[in-house]
């Protein structure tokens, strides 16, 4: 059974890498998939926190996308905190040539390689 991931990233600056790792979850290998879960529309926080919050209670793992800005993304920070609440496991990865800063209570920091991430989500 592939693990179910909730991706936690910076939508103003890493959806791209974002809609690689959905891209990768495709991989007639992959051990992994992803629910687009990503809430599109603007809405007032409690909302978008009530439905953050029943999507990650639905994955199985949380990767956090460590961009270069992502350490202070406060919509992550949340999802964080609600991964914890739900004991959900939580990882970090990085694109490979990349140091971002470590975001807080994420987990360890990996390099995204396909390698890892068959390992990280098997």
């Amino acid at each position: 059974m592939k693990k179910r991931v909730f991706i936690s990233f910076d939508f103003d600056n890493n959806l791209s890498l974002k809609n690689l790792l959905v891209g990768q979850a495709k991989n007639p290998d992959s051990p992994f998939e992803i629910s687009d879960w990503s809430l599109k529309e603007a809405a007032p926080e409690w909302d978008w926190m009530y439905k953050a919050e029943q999507k990650i209670k639905c994955s199985d793992i949380v990767v956090v996308i460590a961009g270069t800005y992502t350490y202070c993304a406060s919509g992550v920070k949340k999802e964080i905190a609600l991964a914890r609440k739900h004991d959900k496991k939580v990882v970090q990865i990085k694109p490979i040539g990349t140091n971002p800063i470590r975001v807080y209570d994420a987990g360890v920091m990996y390099d995204w390689t396909w390698e890892n991430l068959k390992k990280l989500l098997s």
